[in-house]
């Protein structure tokens, strides 16, 4: 299938500033884009692309003096599997003392994950009786799911995930934080994930097109996909970056003062 993907960001700044946006496809997904992407910046600013230590196709954009607004516009056409996310039941949990090194940087703390916290002891009181791997990564979404409820009245960018936990609500990223931490703290390497994810083989939200967070786990050989918010494997995300949380990953950053005029984002099934 193809899908159409892509946004209209428009940021008010009050003075010459730099701004960092992480807003193109992850190159694993590169060559599946249709003619590539079409990202236009109004006004046209000096520009420093680069990878980040994940991975991630990253911009810093320089804004000068007199310049009040930025506007991001992009859309491209990407080819998917239209296969929902994998699934391995018999997806084998490691021995932290064997899990591969560049894994390792996922079972430690970080900035909305505090695996050294309350939640270590909570993870193991509450899933230490499941079985390792896949069936124990289940339960944990399965918790958080049922723990959180959605609500885009009470986001908050700053919310971690023990704050989560004792809140009770939260938005994609906050099931996301919650789950990766609760992994961590079972000694499974656990990685967060931004990108699109449209209604597409469900039925249609009730609420604006927005970015969507899930996380990924590494268990055998590989890593895969889980969402603790929809708790069921879906068809369509598109790889935007990836890191220890939400604060590696910032869809856009202003150093400085800055308001979110406009913020549309497509993604859609193209049918034929």
């Amino acid at each position: 299938m193809l899908i159409r993907i892509g946004f209209d960001i428009e940021l008010e700044v009050t003075a010459p500033t730099a701004l960092i946006h992480m807003l193109q496809v992850h190159p694993s997904r590169e060559g599946d884009l249709q003619g590539g992407e079409n990202l236009v910046l109004s006004p046209s600013l000096s520009t420093d692309n680069y990878l980040d230590g994940f991975g991630n196709r990253c911009a810093r954009v320089h804004v000068p003096q007199g310049v009040t607004s930025v506007q991001l516009r992009n859309h491209a056409l990407i080819y998917d599997t239209g296969q929902p996310d994998p699934v391995d039941f018999d997806a084998l949990q490691h021995m932290a003392a064997d899990l591969p090194v560049e894994t390792l940087p996922f079972v430690l703390p970080s900035r909305y994950c505090e695996v050294d916290s309350d939640l270590l002891a909570f993870a193991w009181a509450s899933f230490a009786h499941t079985a390792p791997g896949w069936p124990r990564v289940q339960a944990i979404c399965d918790f958080v799911h049922r723990h959180l409820r959605f609500d885009y009245g009470n986001a908050r960018p700053t919310r971690t995930a023990l704050e989560g936990l004792r809140e009770g609500t939260g938005v994609c990223r906050d099931f996301a934080h919650l789950a990766i931490t609760l992994c961590r703290a079972m000694n499974i390497p656990a990685r967060y994930v931004t990108g699109y994810l449209g209604d597409i083989g469900v039925p249609p939200a009730p609420y604006p097109m927005d970015f969507s967070a899930w996380f990924e786990v590494y268990l055998g050989d590989r890593w895969y996909t889980f969402d603790a918010r929809h708790n069921t494997p879906r068809i369509g995300r598109v790889v935007i970056a990836r890191g220890r949380d939400a604060a590696d990953v910032p869809i856009t950053m202003v150093f400085g003062a800055n308001t979110l005029k406009r913020f549309e984002v497509t993604t859609e099934e193209v049918l034929r």
